[in-house]
């Protein structure tokens, strides 16, 4: 039987004592209803997580103390590591960090009565299914070099500021800079399309996302069918072997689906 916490009746609210009170609900995510939550699941504040169930679904919450202060890097990290941990066994529906509601019976009447169905609707799109991220970093030397050979403004702008100062260069330098990043920028486009055409197939849905780093060259969001893992593992180590020593590749996941819970992406083939 999955582990779960019911409401706490008016009558007990009406006997907690002045530091109870101080106490509101922090909602993670929505689960279906049967899952169980392990006895150790920690969140926000090394807070022991629990289950509020609601018809066919459930959240995951724990007790957060409302007076104190909520949004440090290590809350957020508590916040991110239970959802992706979460995704790993079942589907889940991630809500933004810092969720918070009066108590757990407001996480009921304000959050899973009036959205079941769109909440059972969403986790049954979401069964068998994960987020993946693949994130690559132009190596700056490469990358630079890339640019110089094949921009001929850049390589002639290069040749007039090298040996000078930079007083008396400052304009070919502010020029250098505007064409070497307008070259990155068309790479990373080209780049993103050469393995989105790739690793699409493989996905049911995909977003690119803004790159967060001038050095950035792909940033993707899929979302994978539990049984193309490995498929999708294959498809990056091939990318990652074919641009060695031009561009790191990283694939993250299995994440709980941040990307596609607002926004359904690009659809896959």
């Amino acid at each position: 039987m999955a582990e779960s916490v019911d409401t706490v009746p008016s009558s007990a609210e009406e006997e907690r004592t002045p530091l109870d009170r101080d106490l509101s609900t922090y909602v993670y995510g929505i689960v279906p209803e049967d899952v169980q939550v392990s006895d150790d699941a920690r969140g926000v504040g090394a807070a022991p997580v629990r289950l509020v169930r609601h018809g066919k679904v459930g959240a995951l919450v724990s007790e957060v103390v409302v007076a104190g202060p909520l949004g440090t890097p290590d809350d957020l990290v508590a916040h991110q590591q239970l959802l992706d941990a979460t995704a790993a066994e079942v589907p889940v529906l991630p809500l933004r960090f810092g969720a918070v509601l009066t108590n757990r019976e407001a996480v009921v009447d304000e959050l899973l009565a009036p959205h079941h169905d769109e909440f059972l609707a969403a986790l049954d799109e979401l069964e068998g299914r994960a987020e993946f991220v693949v994130k690559g970093r132009y190596d700056e030397r490469a990358v630079l070099m890339e640019v110089l050979n094949e921009n001929v403004e850049a390589a002639q702008l290069r040749d007039e500021i090298r040996g000078k100062p930079e007083a008396a260069t400052r304009e070919a330098r502010i020029r250098l800079g505007e064409v070497v990043n307008q070259a990155v920028s068309a790479k990373r486009e080209a780049d993103t399309e050469s393995i989105l055409d790739r690793l699409a197939p493989l996905s049911v849905f995909t977003v690119v996302r803004e790159p967060s780093h001038e050095r950035d060259a792909v940033h993707l969001a899929l979302l994978v069918e539990s049984d193309r893992r490995g498929t999708l593992e294959g498809a990056v180590e091939e990318y990652s072997r074919l641009w060695a020593g031009r561009i790191e590749l990283q694939l993250h996941g299995p994440l709980a689906p941040y990307d596609f819970v607002v926004s359904a992406g690009k659809g896959g083939g």
